[in-house]
């Protein structure tokens, strides 16, 4: 009997030792499962399991703890996003998405949110247009700097294999620009500026970064009710727009069918996407685009590279 509980014993600790280290790699793991599936609680799910795994697994035989369970979760990812690939699920531009269910380690709706942030909206959305073994295999070698050849068993490829998913994944996110980079850049300005005004419902910066004649037509979907689909002149356009300011939160700088647009994406899904015309260093017209079908057919692209780092938790 005593020494069944001094073997019961030695097991209890084993396992707390394990999980101690465990939670040494949690931040990392839960920074590699969001980026793939863009969402805090099915990025804690993956994080959890890869912990089931670790538990039910032989860890002492393990002798590279950080890259057997950076591929357990890349795998475990990879195999939720072709579930939700198969149920053709989350369409976007219908509604916002659901809270994030409170976990109780900062799981929540404000942490989402952060964690959009920091990552990138705009990338987030992009993310979202490419197939799953493109973005784990983006993810783990753009983001995270991890080799083909250790990609590759997890995309179930050979390393030029792999190789060519990022590269065709890279090709996506950076989209293809319609104008000259000069010009992009100088849209980018005047497009930072009015989303800047617009977070701070500032009228004054709308109206300096707003042509005189401005247009704005927007899907039916996108507005409150009873405000109209086109708005005219820089007065009504720098008004309306101030009050949406608590909306502009969500919005980022991205390239829309070649040009400086603005993707609009809640907790990182795409709500809404504005396409802009810009004339002599202001906005002469933009539309706001809400409709699921006509959203699904927006070429999207980020207008900053994605640079290798190691990237924490919330960052």
């Amino acid at each position: 009997m005593d020494g069944r509980k001094a073997g019961d014993g030695q097991r209890e600790h084993r396992q707390d030792g394990l999980a101690e280290r465990f939670e040494t790699h949690r931040g990392q793991l839960r920074a590699v499962a969001y980026r793939m599936l863009g969402s805090t609680s099915e990025a804690d799910d993956a994080v959890q399991e890869t912990w089931l795994r670790l538990s039910r697994a032989d860890a002492e035989a393990v002798g590279n703890l950080t890259g057997w369970l950076r591929t357990v979760v890349s795998r475990i990812c990879l195999d939720m996003l072709r579930s939700r690939t198969a149920r053709r699920e989350e369409p976007v531009g219908q509604e916002l998405p659901e809270p994030a269910r409170e976990t109780g380690d900062g799981g929540g709706p404000e942490d989402e949110a952060v964690l959009a942030d920091s990552v990138g909206r705009a990338l987030l959305v992009v993310l979202d247009t490419l197939g799953p073994a493109e973005r784990v295999a983006f993810v783990l070698h753009d983001v995270f700097a991890v080799p083909f050849d250790r990609i590759a068993p997890i995309v179930e490829r050979s390393p030029v294999a792999a190789k060519k998913l990022a590269s065709r994944a890279r090709q996506k996110v950076r989209g293809i620009a319609t104008v000259p980079r000069a010009e992009l850049d100088r849209q980018r300005r005047t497009v930072d500026a009015f989303l800047a005004a617009a977070r701070g419902g500032d009228l004054a910066a709308l109206l300096a970064v707003l042509d005189p004649d401005v247009v704005r037509r927007a899907d039916r979907a996108a507005l409150p009710e009873g405000v109209p689909t086109v708005a005219r002149g820089a007065r009504a356009v720098a008004e309306e727009t101030a009050g949406f300011a608590p909306r502009a939160r969500f919005a980022e700088p991205a390239l829309v069918n070649g040009s400086v647009g603005v993707v609009v994406a809640p907790r990182g899904r795409l709500l809404l996407a504005l396409t802009v015309t810009v004339e002599a260093g202001r906005i002469a017209a933009y539309e706001v685009i809400a409709d699921p079908a006509r959203l699904s057919r927006l070429e999207l692209g980020l207008l900053d590279d994605v640079r290798p780092h190691v990237a924490s938790a919330h960052g």
